[in-house]
């Protein structure tokens, strides 16, 4: 039985240590196809609130949003309290539960190169200067990063690590434009490729499951993605929450979940033409609360990895 190539694996041997992710909300950040820059709404499968930051010292930024062309940010020393105030929250409950001994600053809801310079530079440097940290995990969108920002983590790689994270979802325009995602496949495969091409790790994120898209053209969003020269993949069903654009169209009926065993299926061939090189960081998602519509079998985790790893063991694989 093999063993996927996994990005705690890949963390452990490189760092000799448990490494753990810190997952950072900073209130203030938002999307450009949530605030009207390219579309409103954000993502149909996006429930915009359940992004919300909150720590007990530093209530939200109610009302405030930065974007690229914002010229000046009043509550940056808050922010970077409530980052602060998250990290040692959390990373001292890894130590502590998991036996974590090093980190990687994870910036996680909205899009968080979606800044002034002055703001992503102060937030990195803050996060980079915690004990124990070894680099940064930055989630973003490809139409939402500058140059200016992504000669800023070149430099910093060579020093850390440095990830960005790019939310691929699919390779055809139709599915994009129907997801409401506000920009084309051409532009994450340019940043993709900036990207690496300075020295930063990408980590793709996938969808399968999305509406109107056969196995076909979700294995081809897998090549593509592999294809571009992602570093590690993130592989997600779509499912449905309430309170989202897809929730009004499961409801009309004008939605179809990917079953259990489509995902399988399709999740298990993505698996086998990854390049060996590419780490694992998920192979699932769901949620376990009353917010989710469908499908159900999205609600356990638990049952979830047992399916794939059983999924897995018939071509030798394991998770």
């Amino acid at each position: 039985m093999q063993q996927i190539y996994t990005y705690g694996k890949y963390l452990k041997k490189k760092f000799d240590a448990k490494v753990y992710k810190v997952g950072i909300n900073i209130s203030g950040f938002t999307c450009p196809n949530i605030d009207g820059t390219v579309a409103k709404g954000g993502c149909t499968f996006c429930e915009n609130d359940s992004f919300s930051a909150s720590t007990d010292a530093v209530q939200e930024l109610k009302g405030f949003h930065l974007n690229l062309e914002s010229k000046e940010n009043p509550f940056l020393e808050k922010q970077l309290i409530q980052l602060e105030q998250q990290f040692y929250s959390i990373s001292k409950r890894q130590a502590k539960e998991y036996g974590a001994e090093k980190f990687l600053v994870y910036f996680q809801s909205f899009t968080n190169t979606y800044a002034p310079f002055d703001t992503l530079k102060a937030l990195y440097d803050k996060a980079l200067s915690f004990p124990n940290v070894v680099g940064l995990s930055i989630g973003t969108r490809s139409d939402s990063i500058t140059d200016e920002t992504l000669e800023y983590l070149a430099e910093l790689a060579k020093e850390h690590e440095i990830w960005l994270e790019f939310g691929i979802q699919s390779v055809y325009d139709e599915t994009l434009e129907k997801i409401n995602r506000g920009h084309d496949s051409q532009n994450v495969k340019e940043w993709i490729i900036k990207s690496k091409e300075v020295g930063i790790n990408v980590c793709g994120h996938l969808i399968f499951g999305l509406g109107g898209e056969t196995q076909e053209m979700m294995l081809e969003t897998s090549r593509a993605a592999y294809e571009w020269g992602i570093d590690s993949v993130k592989y997600h069903p779509l499912y449905v929450v309430k309170r989202t654009a897809l929730a009004n169209e499961f409801n009309r009926g004008e939605f179809t979940p990917i079953t259990e065993e489509q995902y399988l299926e399709v999740l298990v061939k993505s698996i086998e033409m990854k390049p060996k090189n590419v780490t694992v960081q998920r192979v699932t998602a769901g949620i376990d609360d009353d917010s989710l519509l469908a499908p159900i079998w999205c609600r356990d985790k638990n049952r979830q990895i047992k399916n794939i790893n059983a999924a897995l063991k018939k071509v030798g694989l394991k998770y």
